[in-house]
C-alpha cells in the first residue's frame, strides 16, 4: 500500500477492514495498513471521533470490532453530482485502476452502488475517458457531458453548439467517438459532418447537446487516444510549418501534439499543423523550444514571431559606441585594469 495516503484515506480503510473482519487486533490493522500500531490505534481514534462506534476487547478473542448494529448512512447522488464526482477522479488519474489504486477502486465501488439510471451514465463516462493529470484542467459541465456520453454509447449524431476562445458561436453536426481527457481537458473525438473531417472539441466550450435520430458507426479498431493526439494540432483556422535543423528524436520531447504533426525532412524534421491562436503559438510555445528554428508557412504565424522577435529586441537596449561596444550595464562598477 502506498506511504502517501492521508490519515483520512488509511481511517476509511481501517474501516473497511474491521467490517469484513471483525476482531482485528492493533497489530493486524498495523501491518494491512502498513503503518506502526501506534498509527493504526490513532485511525480507529479517527473513526470514534466521526461518531461510528469502533468497540475493543482484550484477550485471545479480542480486537477491534465496530458496534453492535452499526450501519453506515446510504449516500444518494444526483446524476450531475454522480458524473460530477467521476469526472473530479478522472481528470486526476488514468481510468484504469490498478491492483493497490485505493482511489481508482474506490470510485468503481461508488459507480456501481448508484442507482441504474444514475449509474449507467457514470459507468459510460468512466468507460470512454482516457486520462492525464494537467495543473491546468478545465472542468466541462456535467450534464452536457452525460448527453455526449449517451450518444456515444448509443451511435447517435448530434448537434452541439460551440463556443470559440474569443467568444464566437455555431452549432455542427458531428458524429461523437468518443470522449478523451488529455492535458488537462476533456476532448470531443468526432467526424464533422459540415468539414467531412475529423475533429476535436474541447467538451468545456460546448454549450448544448443535441441528439439526432441518425446513426453512425465509429472506425473500425478506433484508438481514441491516438487519433486524438494525431488531430489536436490539426483544423485550426491559421495553418503553421516550423522547420528544424536537428534531427526528429532531438525535437519530439519539447513537441506536444497541439502544436502539429512532427514529420522528418531531410537531416532535420517539419512540424505541420494549425493554429486559432497565432500568438499564443508563438509566445507560448514556440518561445519554449531551447533550440533554432524557421517558420515558413502560416503569414499570420509569421507576423506573430516578428512581433514577438521585435518585442525581445526593443527590450535590449543597444550598446554604447564609448564603452567598445559592450553593454554598459555590465561594465557599471568595474574596477580600472592596472598596466
Amino acid at each position: 500500500m502506498p506511504n502517501d495516503l492521508s490519515p483520512t484515506a488509511r481511517a476509511l480503510r481501517a474501516l473497511e477492514i474491521l467490517q469484513t473482519r471483525p476482531g482485528t487486533t492493533a497489530g493486524e490493522l498495523a501491518l494491512r495498513l502498513d503503518v506502526t500500531e501506534r498509527a493504526a490505534r490513532r485511525y480507529v481514534g479517527i473513526l470514534r471521533e466521526a461518531g461510528i462506534p469502533v468497540e475493543s476487547a482484550r484477550g485471545p478473542h479480542g480486537g477491534y470490532r465496530l458496534g453492535r448494529g452499526t450501519r453506515l448512512p446510504p449516500v444518494h447522488f444526483t446524476q450531475a453530482e454522480a458524473l460530477g464526482l467521476v469526472m473530479a477522479v478522472l481528470s486526476g488519474q488514468p481510468s484504469e485502476a490498478g491492483a493497490e489504486d485505493l482511489v481508482g477502486t474506490a470510485l468503481g465501488k461508488v459507480v456501481k452502488a448508484l442507482p441504474e439510471s444514475v449509474g449507467h451514465h457514470a459507468a459510460l463516462l468512466r468507460e470512454y475517458a482516457s486520462a492525464a493529470p494537467d495543473p491546468y484542467s478545465a472542468r466541462p459541465d456535467p450534464a452536457v457531458t452525460s448527453e455526449l456520453v449517451g450518444s456515444v454509447a448509443a451511435r447517435r449524431s448530434v448537434v452541439v453548439t460551440y463556443r470559440s476562445e474569443v467568444g464566437n458561436e455555431w452549432e455542427a453536426q458531428v458524429d461523437p467517438w468518443s470522449l478523451v481527457v488529455r492535458y488537462g481537458r476533456w476532448y470531443l473525438l468526432c467526424h464533422s459532418h459540415r468539414a467531412n473531417a475529423i475533429r476535436t472539441y474541447r467538451v468545456d466550450r460546448i454549450r448544448a447537446v443535441r441528439r439526432t435520430e441518425y446513426g453512425f458507426e465509429p472506425p473500425a479498431g478506433l484508438d481514441p487516444v491516438a487519433v486524438l493526439e494525431e488531430n489536436l494540432g490539426l483544423g485550426w483556422e491559421f495553418p503553421t510549418r516550423v522547420v528544424f535543423d536537428l534531427p526528429l528524436t532531438d525535437v519530439a520531447p519539447r513537441i506536444r501534439p497541439p502544436m502539429g504533426r512532427l514529420e522528418p525532412l531531410g537531416h532535420g524534421c517539419v512540424l505541420i499543423g494549425s493554429t486559432r491562436n497565432p500568438t499564443m503559438y508563438a509566445q507560448e510555445w514556440l518561445a519554449s523550444l531551447p533550440f533554432a528554428f524557421r517558420v515558413e508557412g502560416g503569414e499570420e504565424l509569421r507576423v506573430a514571431v516578428e512581433a514577438l522577435a521585435a518585442r525581445f529586441t526593443a527590450a535590449v537596449p543597444p550598446s554604447s559606441p564609448d564603452d567598445g561596444g559592450l553593454d554598459p550595464r555590465k561594465t557599471r562598477n568595474r574596477p580600472e585594469k592596472r598596466t
